[in-house]
């Protein structure tokens, strides 16, 4: 697995484009990792748009992939300055060597949802967001969220998340058959513990939630010691 970080040039009218539309940030993106005449392969790669830029003020994207990109297959004024070099992140974090209780502050853009009569709908409450990745973690992916001291609901039963949540807004793409894609989402900062070193991995490596190819999904972590 490998991390990348980009910096888009917003003069570029392709950048202005993608950065306004995640669907087809993301067919950009696909064209660094599959030829023209190959279908991206599913699962290829997870991207997020930062809500950091750079110091000119580029916006910033980082990308976790399968495999190495051919950036040249990119419009080069798409780009603001050269893609810093890839890191390979399974031996960088030591993913393989992963026990119970390692530590991770983590960053994650996600689709905090439920569905009901068929449809997908977005939680738009703090608590109900907070709850959606608490039992994400919990029940599926290996990790948990610590609580916050005595911060429980009026009834008593349920108590709050230590987690930071930011940046919600309703996400707008266009696929290329014109049928247009809304997804809520969210940006989770915070601290998590691994219970369950290969279903953590496996999370890592595939995302959380749905709306992958519209940004959501990539789970950022670094070490706490």
């Amino acid at each position: 697995m490998y991390l990348h970080r980009i910096h888009l040039d917003p003069r570029s009218r392709e950048a202005r484009r993608d950065l306004a539309d995640p669907y087809e940030m993301h067919s950009t993106l696909c064209r660094a990792f599959s030829a023209p005449d190959i279908k991206c392969p599913e699962g290829e790669f997870l991207w997020r748009l930062e809500p950091e830029t750079d110091g000119g003020g580029n916006p910033r994207v980082i990308i976790q992939s399968r495999s190495l990109p051919d950036w040249s297959r990119i419009a080069a004024d798409w780009f603001s300055g050269s893609p810093a070099a890839p890191v390979n992140i399974l031996e960088r974090l030591r993913l393989n060597a992963l026990k119970p209780g390692a530590k991770f502050r983590f960053r994650l853009r996600a689709n905090p949802s439920v569905t009901r009569n068929g449809k997908r709908l977005g939680l738009l409450r703090a608590p109900e967001q907070e709850l959606w990745l608490d039992r994400k973690g919990r029940e599926q992916h290996g990790f948990a969220l610590p609580y916050l001291a005595g911060a429980e609901e009026p009834d008593g039963q349920a108590k709050r998340v230590a987690v930071r949540i930011s940046q919600e807004r309703m996400l707008h793409g266009r696929r290329r058959n014109g049928i247009e894609i809304r997804l809520f989402s969210a940006l989770y900062d915070g601290v998590l513990n691994v219970t369950e070193p290969e279903a953590f991995r496996a999370a890592f490596q595939k995302g959380i939630g749905h709306g992958k190819t519209m940004g959501l999904g990539l789970l950022s972590i670094v070490p706490v010691f």
